[in-house]
């Protein structure tokens, strides 16, 4: 006969195989992505440069710097505030692994908060990272969550109280990233990473500053350019330009009354003209089956089709759903016209970039032909395209 084991032996030894079957999985979410340094790409920093305080903490992350060879304006690009908008983090990826800046600057940072990264939304089900394949390769990517993982802020008020506004949202705001800009370098996490980007935009004297999201095909502001007013007659243009290529970016004010968020904070208490970008994104909407890899890459779900059938949708809804490349195009292309607009403004102000692809050629060519692959790119010859003057 077998001898009898304590219990608390028997709870001890069933942990201990729980953590080693598991405990891979959880690092794995702290495991960093491959973000592969491209031709325009003259140096890596980060972010803890601008606010000491994050090194060495989750929220530290990278910040690319494109400089070209003549002097000129600064743009200021980012991805990954909410970690679940990956069309966003795409985007900014392939800014930094395609862009060569012949003029001017151009600084990106694809994981703006990098501990959303880290987590998932409880009882969502949705996977921690998905795959897309290059001619070099399959690459990953995290799939995160909307706010600061918990492990590195908790716990949450009761009340969360905006700072320097005072404005009173709900408790769970205080990890939402963008409802914490300005931030304060004294502050909580994620405030404090609000302060460091916020202070970036300020040293960098960024001229036009880009937030890069994604929301519900349910929501009312989608597949449009919020915009500062301070930026209105820039991204007006833009909008009308890219409406004129059968892009539909439609373009909405940036409220005063609500706090917190990049577009109207980066704008009211630094220099940078300020817009925010969202495309529509269905895994982020409640109205679908399982939440999978197929989902996030495709966007396609029966029942995002038949709500569109119904006229329940405030995006268009394509017949082979919203896929990635859709999301990615749509805002690399709004990205492009914005600095197209932004150089016949501010001739003064000289910004010149090129082998950004168009929207047509990420939809028909796919991700994977312009993402990077040990350094050397994957993308057809004749795809350079400029943008600027």
């Amino acid at each position: 006969m077998f001898p009898k084991l304590p219990l608390s032996l028997i709870l001890l030894a069933t942990a201990l195989l729980l953590t080693g079957v598991y405990g891979k999985d959880f690092l794995k979410l702290h495991e960093r992505e491959p973000v592969v340094q491209g031709p325009g790409v003259t140096r890596v920093g980060k972010l803890s440069a601008y606010l000491p305080a994050l090194k060495n903490t989750a929220g530290d992350t990278d910040v690319y710097y494109l400089e070209g060879k003549e002097a000129g304006a600064t743009v200021f690009v980012m991805g990954g505030v909410h970690a679940n908008e990956s069309a966003g983090m795409l985007s900014a990826v392939l800014l930094v692994e395609n862009a060569v800046v012949k003029s001017g600057r151009l600084i990106v940072v694809p994981h703006a908060n990098e501990s959303s990264f880290t987590n998932t939304a409880p009882s969502e089900g949705v996977p921690t990272r998905f795959e897309i394949k290059t001619a070099g390769g399959t690459r990953w990517f995290r799939y995160g969550d909307r706010l600061t993982n918990p492990i590195d802020q908790w716990p949450d008020p009761e009340v969360y109280v905006h700072y320097p506004s005072g404005q009173l949202l709900s408790d769970f705001e205080v990890r939402n990233l963008d409802r914490s800009f300005p931030g304060r370098a004294d502050g909580n996490f994620t405030e404090k990473v609000a302060f460091a980007l916020t202070e970036l935009v300020r040293r960098e004297n960024a001229d036009l500053s880009i937030d890069l999201h994604e929301a519900r095909p349910m929501n009312p502001i989608v597949n449009c350019i919020i915009t500062h007013e301070r930026a209105k007659k820039l991204a007006a243009l833009a909008s009308i330009d890219l409406d004129s290529k059968g892009v539909q970016m439609r373009l909405e004010p940036s409220p005063k009354k609500l706090r917190g968020m990049s577009h109207r904070e980066l704008g009211d208490h630094t220099q940078t003209l300020s817009v925010l970008m969202e495309t529509g994104n269905p895994i982020q909407d409640k109205l679908h089956a399982r939440a999978d890899e197929e989902l996030i890459l495709t966007g396609k779900d029966d029942f995002f089709t038949r709500a569109a059938t119904n006229g329940l949708l405030y995006v268009p809804y394509l017949e082979n759903g919203l896929s990635m490349e859709e999301r990615v195009g749509r805002h690399v292309a709004s990205v492009q016209e914005l600095l197209t607009v932004f150089a016949d403004l501010y001739p003064e102000k000289k910004l010149a970039v090129e082998h950004l692809p168009s929207y047509d050629q990420i939809r028909k060519q796919g991700m994977g032909q312009f993402l990077l692959s040990n350094g050397i790119s994957t993308a057809p010859s004749g795809t350079a395209r400029q943008t600027g003057s």
